[in-house]
């Protein structure tokens, strides 16, 4: 008996292991192709942003972010093009590739800005902020002629709120946290708030922004009406910015997962690559 129940518990363990590296390796393969859409994405992007020679571009937040910049080092416009960044991240970011920084202060007025979104409806609203640069990036876009999302396509949605899980960031100053959180709270009795806590192995306590602030994460589930949605919330005094961007993209460039394509997508069209 014990010797077959010891054979018992070794081919269970067997399975278990071998269910733990199928799930890695299926892991591993589903983050490899997010990163080929994303790197698909924002070469597209920058090649046809390029192709209209413009002297201001403003670059967004995150990992798609790092692929748009590869590329455009790449191209000679890269000697001339100014660059106005989001983020901190991305400012060190310009300077490490050796491309030309600069602020609003010097271009109030750029020329095209691409960013990266967490997800992405068939309108082109987006929301924003999972790198908790929001603020910056809703700056840079509203100075910008053009407005240019690039995404792999787990961001693409038939609706706001479905498949980012997170929630809409809101950036609150500290001050205001527990009179907003509550706040919201009573207003979307239904919605998860959460404040947005570091990585133990970054930091203890909660997520500072590039301006000192804080990160409520809400999650308010299907989103109906993004622009009445955050007007609602922007009026509450104490919060700096809400994550949804509506009718500001004009286009966005989603990258496929398991092929080097995509789609196109604008506010009046869809083409097919």
């Amino acid at each position: 008996m014990a010797l077959r129940a010891m054979t018992f518990l070794s081919i269970q363990a067997r399975r278990t292991i071998r269910a733990h590296f199928h799930f890695l390796k299926k892991r591993q393969v589903s983050t490899e192709s997010a990163e080929q859409g994303k790197r698909w994405a924002a070469i597209k992007a920058i090649r046809h942003v390029i192709d209209s020679q413009p002297s201001v571009i403003g670059l967004g937040s995150g990992t798609t972010i790092v692929y748009a910049i590869d590329e455009l080092k790449k191209h000679k416009i890269a000697q001339d093009v100014i660059c106005i960044p989001t983020s901190f991240q991305t400012r060190q970011l310009i300077l490490a590739n050796n491309l030309k920084l600069g602020s609003l202060e010097q271009y109030p007025r750029i020329d095209v800005t691409v960013d990266g979104a967490d997800e992405i409806d068939p309108r082109l609203n987006a929301i924003k902020g999972g790198g908790a640069c929001l603020f910056q990036e809703r700056l840079v876009a509203k100075a910008s002629r053009r407005f240019v999302l690039v995404a792999d396509e787990r961001k693409r949605s038939h609706q706001l709120g479905t498949k980012w899980r997170r929630g809409v960031p809101v950036e609150v100053v500290p001050m205001a946290l527990s009179p907003i959180q509550y706040t919201l709270e009573e207003m979307f009795p239904d919605a998860l708030i959460r404040l947005r806590i570091s990585q133990p192995s970054d930091k203890a306590g909660p997520v500072v922004t590039d301006n000192g602030n804080f990160i409520l994460d809400c999650h308010f589930g299907p989103i109906q009406n993004p622009d009445l949605l955050y007007k609602e919330i922007k009026s509450l005094t104490g919060v700096l910015d809400v994550g949804l961007f509506y009718n500001m993209a004009d286009t966005a460039y989603i990258g496929h997962l398991e092929s080097d394509s995509g789609d196109i997508l604008s506010v009046s069209n869809l083409i097919k690559q």
